[in-house]
């Protein structure tokens, strides 16, 4: 039996960045080590797994993992003297930094420009990125000190394929990772069988031409958050009309190049925020003043949205041409954009595309953790629950709920299911707090804020008056599995339990569930079964007998900026601070006092 803990996270990743790169305020996510987390592994089963985030309460935080290294291993009875291996889901190699080096050598600037940022470079590499930087960080935070032999660094990329490989049930598989930028890389393909990973070296696309941080730059244009709202751009987008507005694309014919073997160009380097601000003015004929028009925001958004959409349909189709495998894992951060998913898996001729609940940076702990527990010879154990974090049980709930007293009033239900679903049948929003807490950025039915998709306005009360967020946002159905196909086109798709991808309404179905659909008329949905989510299913059920809708809103329990919520009184606090309607926490139906 091999126990691997793998974590991601840097402890001085934020100061070293804020300090050379200006990475603060709106650029604050801009940084190595974003989404910390940990996770455990266990003879090839993942026991174990929580960001961060979750515990610390900093949304996306780059902090080093220690609460979440301590609670993974108090879940499994474990201290850090059992651990066989630890591993860490970056490797700076000399190939990577020689690679490093030359970019700062063979750039522009002068002599002294170029000093000054190998100085800066050496500072980042003193302070995170080396072997003896990772080892210090973890005793200095641990108290504990790892051997060096048994601490394995994994490639970025690497973890981020062992994380759909493990989840999506390991097996031959072609692969495509993108994200902004791993070590040097912002791309790679290539292919898994017999279980050996071999990556197409030449079809890598290196970060200065890095599609996932030019997407990065264009929600920085928008008004966003890069690094952590271009969900937002793609969901704008869904407002053009299908053949863009006006016709033409300025980001295919000004910005993007493809060239052969599925690679591509981008014509400055993504970090040059004021180039490419002048040049999307330039080609959207706008300016400054012109940014906040709704149609020109929708305009860039759908453009932006078809760039992604052609650059990934081009890596796919070189790596169709070079493997025969009939399957794809696509994880890193761009694999979040489920309406590109959605493409790929209908227009590239893979009869199926994985995308895991993982495939952002919180999965590399668990990607690095897998990679490491393969390369011993144990076999990765599916199915991989998302449901992997901390659970609150009864008593913790009771104690939540006593320091909230005077606020709040509570009883206990006799059915949860049936009881939940009554009070769903009128427009009401209900926080819906039960089970271990889900890995990775979606809420998938355990840390959920739940309400009717038959009330045209639902989305405009849950925005407004609860998420606090942009009026534009769509929301996501639940669905049991089993009727999903009815109620979504689902293409080749027969589940999709991690809201990864996006589907169009039945016909018959759009006019009952006007709150799941988007604008355009999909629904990015998650489905459900009685194995995996037992109590959520018997919601379901239960919520479509009285009802007839076959669906719920599922929307992550938390408001805009925040992590979702984890503890009982973050759902108790998080109930108080917005207009939600109800709380089931656990057995308890909690009210405002």
């Amino acid at each position: 039996m091999v126990i691997v803990l793998g974590f991601n996270g840097f402890s001085r990743g934020a100061g070293l960045f804020a300090r050379h790169y200006r990475a603060t305020g709106i650029d604050r996510h801009m940084l190595f080590g974003h989404d910390s987390g940990a996770a455990l592994v266990v003879d090839g089963r993942l026991a174990a797994a929580v960001e961060q985030e979750r515990l610390n309460r900093e949304k996306k935080t780059s902090a080093f993992p220690l609460d979440a290294i301590r609670w993974v291993l108090d879940e499994a009875g474990l201290a850090l003297g059992d651990v066989d291996a630890f591993a860490f889901s970056w490797r700076f190699s000399d190939e990577v930094l020689n690679a490093m080096i030359a970019e700062i050598a063979d750039g522009d600037g002068t002599a002294d420009q170029k000093f000054g940022r190998l100085k800066r470079l050496t500072s980042i590499y003193e302070g995170m990125f080396s072997r003896a930087a990772v080892l210090g960080d973890f005793e200095e935070h641990t108290g504990f000190r790892i051997e060096p032999e048994r601490l394995r660094t994994v490639p970025h990329h690497i973890a981020h394929l062992m994380c759909g490989y493990g989840i999506s049930g390991g097996g031959d598989t072609a692969f495509l990772i993108s994200d902004g930028r791993a070590e040097w890389l912002s791309a790679i393909m290539g292919e898994i069988r017999g279980g050996q990973v071999r990556v197409f070296d030449d079809a890598s696309i290196d970060s200065r031409h890095s599609l996932a941080m030019l997407f990065g730059v264009i929600t920085r244009y928008l008004g966003f958050t890069p690094n952590n709202d271009e969900y937002k751009v793609m969901g704008l987008g869904g407002y053009a009309e299908p053949a863009g507005t006006p016709p033409g694309n300025p980001f295919l014919e000004h910005v993007l190049e493809l060239r052969e073997g599925g690679t591509y160009r981008i014509p400055y380097h993504p970090r040059a925020v004021r180039a490419y601000y002048e040049l999307f003015d330039r080609i959207f004929g706008t300016g400054p003043e012109g940014r906040e028009d709704f149609a020109l925001r929708v305009r860039v958004a759908r453009a932006a949205q078809e760039m992604v959409e052609v650059a990934t349909a081009h890596q796919v189709a070189a790596l169709r041409a070079r493997s025969d495998l009939p399957r794809l894992v696509f994880e890193g951060g761009l694999a979040l954009n489920c309406v590109n998913n959605t493409k790929l898996l209908e227009e590239s001729g893979y009869d199926e595309v994985e995308v895991s609940y993982g495939a952002s940076d919180p999965g590399v702990a668990i990607g690095a953790a897998f990679s490491v527990a393969h390369e011993a010879g144990d076999a990765l154990v599916p199915p991989v629950s998302p449901y992997l974090g901390p659970e609150y049980g009864d008593a913790a709930i009771e104690a939540a709920l006593e320091r909230y007293a005077g606020r709040v009033r509570s009883r206990v239900l006799d059915d949860v299911a049936a009881e939940t679903a009554a009070l769903l049948e009128e427009k009401v929003v209900v926080g819906w707090y039960q089970g271990r807490t889900e890995y990775g950025p979606r809420a998938l039915g355990n840390r959920s804020i739940l309400a009717n998709p038959r009330f045209a306005d639902i989305k405009d009360i849950i925005n407004t008056r609860i998420k606090h967020r942009e009026p534009f946002r769509p929301f996501a159905p639940i669905v049991l599995e089993d009727i999903a196909p009815d109620v979504f086109v689902m293409g080749k798709k027969r589940t999709s339990p991690y809201m990864t991808f996006v589907f169009p309404v039945q016909p018959a179905h759009v006019d009952a569930i006007p709150g799941a659909a988007h604008v355009d008329g999909t629904s990015r949905i998650q489905t459900v079964t009685r194995e995996g989510n037992p109590l959520m299913a018997e919601l379901l059920a239960a919520f479509t007998a009285r009802t007839g809708v076959p669906c719920l809103i599922n929307t992550s329990f938390n408001v805009a900026g925040e992590p979702i919520v984890n503890a009982p009184e973050e759902a108790i606090a998080c109930f108080l601070n917005t207009e939600m309607d109800y709380l089931v926490l656990g057995r308890r139906l909690v009210t405002k006092a």
